[in-house]
């Protein structure tokens, strides 16, 4: 995929030909490039971090802090049933993960991802204050249920009022979520050790930042909401919100700032394109050797070597005698040749995307942070007997927690006895990383089915002999939940951060905004397959003889056997990841990339 150089970087390129002599009918020149080396960039590293960890941690903060508790905002302000909660929630949250797809796009293609952090921020305090005034301001939402016969639904007004709130968020954490992990790598030099190094720390920083906003939120900012105040508790993140937007702006001038280098949809389409007005071309014995291959100068991506899976592609970079070139043999028009370079860029995409598919199952764990949630409200929550409560969304915290614990287990404990034993530095590849996440995903959805069925027994049944208690709620205690909901965050711990490190490392370079958008598109999808499963379960069980899975009041549903039907879907999701992940190749690696015949070629010409 051509691109347009870094606008940050000042290079010096000398190109050669090489001595390569191309197979076919036609011959072509190897154009490379030799030299490039940072002149006028000031990588300033760590010496920004406090800028830019500074705002990542209060705009968690903040972003988490109003939507982490808008499940139980919206059937307790807005009066509204909790199916119909879950479904605007997961909806939410996949045109959320969808939005940054586009987000990437316009970062990558216009704005550069400094702008687009700007506008984000900006939009995310303008949210968190809009759903802030839907409580403040009692013309902004319905009148209180007194009990279940006198609760009034909310206008078209103020659901409007509330769309737009939800709509500015969307816009803001769509931007922010591809672009903050790139822009803060951004300020290292990737060239040089140091740099490499402080690529490493600044990600399990970012991961830091994420789980500690997530237990803040999860704790102190949904205590406050549930027990004290909506108006108050919502007023937090709307005061750290602006905070992060203070700090963000204070590093303005010591950012390294990466422009905009052009889309790289158009190298995708100019690829494909090609390949099929070519189709009816073949290309010789040696591909590696007769396809076009052009590296243009103050080029962002690394140089790839030819890969042997589909083939269809290569065709695109197959040189006519129709097909014209410039000085610097460059193709004249990219639309009818493109160069090997090109070709690979686009294999990579399309080899991820099968890995993909799994991810997107995977993410039916969001699931683990919505039911839960309803469970924990219909059982014992109290703390001691000093009559403490523990709010219901608080429990979600322990996802978190176990994500936290299992990351320090994982760097400290696991890897460096793997290495001991497979000899990779990481201790084990990233998809068996991924892998890895997705069994433990599954372990998590069976433990809890068994939990559920235990709650609702001790519901339905009494088996203390305590007299029952307002709204049905079991004698089991919530801190039942706590296994399920830890194993869903060491599942996270390997699957989810595994995922976000291989779409990073495995994209061409100048396309990690994309490789951050796609990870939570993948989520997005999730959310959609969440409400399709909840609305085709609710609709086929409400007249069946088990009662409706999925009833308003859990002790008259079934979500014990919802749980162990997810699980079944992903172990046949699990099934079909082994398969993809055996078939995968990793960008860049000569035993796993390069085929055998370029292996020998290379060895011979070494």
């Amino acid at each position: 995929m051509e691109r347009k150089p870094l606008e940050v970087e000042s290079t010096d390129h000398h190109q050669k030909p090489s001595s390569a002599v191309y197979g076919g009918p036609v011959t072509a020149v190897d154009f490379v490039d030799d030299d490039v080396e940072d002149t006028k960039v000031v990588y300033r590293g760590w010496k920004v971090m406090p800028f830019i960890i500074g705002n990542e941690t209060f705009e968690k903060l903040g972003i988490i802090g109003t939507l982490s508790n808008l499940l139980i905002y919206f059937t307790q302000v807005f009066n509204m049933k909790s199916i119909t909660a879950a479904t605007i929630i997961n909806a939410f949250g996949g045109t959320t993960n969808f939005g940054t797809f586009v987000a990437a796009f316009l970062c990558d293609t216009y704005f550069g991802r400094f702008k687009t952090l700007t506008f984000a921020v900006i939009a995310c305090f303008l949210g968190s204050f809009v759903i802030l005034m839907t409580s403040a301001v009692p013309q902004l939402h319905p009148t209180p249920c007194g009990n279940k016969s006198s609760c009034t639904p909310a206008s078209g007004g103020q659901l409007a009022f509330l769309a737009m709130g939800l709509g500015l968020l969307v816009v803001g954490a769509g931007g922010i979520r591809p672009c903050n992990l790139a822009f803060g790598a951004d300020q290292f030099n990737p060239k040089t050790e140091s740099g490499k190094k402080g690529i490493d720390s600044f990600f399990n920083w970012y991961f830091f930042t994420f789980t500690f906003a997530q237990i803040i939120s999860l704790t102190l900012i949904v205590y406050v909401q549930s027990n004290v105040s909506w108006t108050i508790g919502l007023s937090i993140p709307v005061v750290l919100m602006f905070l992060a937007c203070l700090i963000f702006f204070a590093g303005n001038k010591l950012y390294v700032k990466v422009k905009a280098s052009g889309s790289p949809m158009a190298g995708i389409a100019q690829v494909i394109t090609v390949a099929i007005k070519k189709r009816g071309l073949k290309p010789a014995k040696q591909p590696w050797l007769s396809l076009y291959n052009y590296y243009p100068p103050k080029y962002a991506n690394s140089k790839l070597k030819y890969t042997d899976q589909f083939r269809f592609l290569d065709k695109a970079a197959i040189l006519s005698p129709e097909d014209k070139l410039e000085g610097d043999g460059k193709p004249a028009d990219p639309w009818k040749l493109c160069t090997m370079q090109q070709v690979e860029e686009v294999k990579c995409i399309v080899r991820v995307l099968p890995i993909w598919v799994a991810a997107a199952i995977y993410y039916l764990t969001i699931l683990q942070t919505t039911y839960p949630v309803f469970q924990a409200v219909q059982s014992d929550r109290r703390l001691g007997s000093g009559g403490f409560v523990i709010p219901a969304a608080t429990y979600v915290v322990f996802v978190m927690t176990g994500m936290t614990v299992s990351i320090v287990i994982y760097d400290r404990v696991l890897v460096p006895t793997l290495r001991r034993i497979t000899g990779l530095d990481t201790g084990i590849t990233l998809l068996q990383r991924i892998g890895t996440g997705f069994f433990i995903a599954i372990a998590s959805f069976v433990v809890s089915g068994f939990v559920e069925e235990r709650r609702r027994t001790f519901a339905l049944s009494n088996p203390l002999g305590m007299a029952p208690r307002k709204g049905d709620i079991s004698s089991m205690s919530a801190m039942w939940l706590v296994p399920q909901l830890t194993l869903n965050g060491v599942a996270d711990a390997f699957a989810a951060i595994g995922l976000m490190e291989f779409y990073y490392k495995q994209f061409p370079e100048n396309m990690r905004s994309f490789a951050g958008s796609i990870y939570y598109v993948g989520v997005g999808v999730s959310g959609y397959l969440a409400n399709f499963l909840i609305a085709i379960v609710h609709g086929m069980t409400q007249n069946s003889k088990t009662g409706n899975w999925l009833a308003e009041d859990l002790n008259k549903g079934r979500l014990d056997l919802f749980y162990f039907m997810v699980a079944g879907i992903m172990v046949v999701n699990f099934a079909y990841f082994l398969l993809m992940a055996r078939w995968y190749r990793y960008k860049g690696s000569d035993d796993e990339v390069v085929t055998s015949h370029q292996t020998n070629e290379d060895k011979s010409t070494a």
